[in-house]
Formats: C-alpha cells, sequence, structure tokens
C-alpha cells in the first residue's frame, strides 16, 4: 500500500537517518554512536510525488538492508531506532 512521501522521510528522519543532497534527497543511516552505515536510501524532492509506491517502497526496503515488511514497520514505527540497529548488526551491515 503506498505511503505517503512526507511521512516516509519524516518517520526515516526520526528514526535517525540523515537527509544529504538536493535534488534527490539521500537519507543515510547513522547509529545511535554516531556510526555512518551502509543502510541509505534516497527519496525525490519532487513536488507532484505525494506518494511512494509499492514499488519504490520496496527498492527503499532493499537500499536499508531490509525486507519491505521490515521497513513498513520502520516507517510505520512499531519498529524502533533500536531495533533497527539490532537488525542491522545481525546482518552485519554495522
Amino acid at each position: 500500500m503506498p505511503r505517503p512521501k512526507d511521512k516516509v522521510v519524516s518517520s526515516l528522519v526520526s528514526k535517525g537517518f540523515v537527509p544529504r543532497g538536493t535534488h534527490h534527497m539521500m537519507l543515510v543511516y547513522y547509529t545511535t554512536a554516531g556510526q555512518k552505515t551502509r543502510a541509505c536510501t534516497k527519496a525525490s524532492h519532487t513536488p507532484k510525488m505525494k506518494d511512494i509506491t509499492d514499488g519504490l517502497l520496496a527498492q527503499m526496503a532493499k537500499q536499508c538492508r531490509l525486507t519491505t515488511k521490515e521497513f513498513l514497520g520502520l516507517v510505520d514505527c512499531p519498529v524502533s531506532r533500536a531495533a533497527f540497529e539490532e537488525l542491522l548488526r545481525e546482518r552485519g551491515e554495522i
């Protein structure tokens, strides 16, 4: 199910992703200790793009080293920042 772009971006920022860039905003995850990780994704600044489609959500999930279900949990808030970091540790991404 598509999600509003603003909600996805604000949720990721609240979980430790830091926005970078201008045309395509890169969202890079930093651990609570300040360590940069390989988990990152991008969101277009295109004003016409109000919702992120299922296909794009799946791509964003992959870039963040998550399954689509896990990524939606991160966006919709059942997955906390600590739980996300633990998943990255288990997968050798941190």
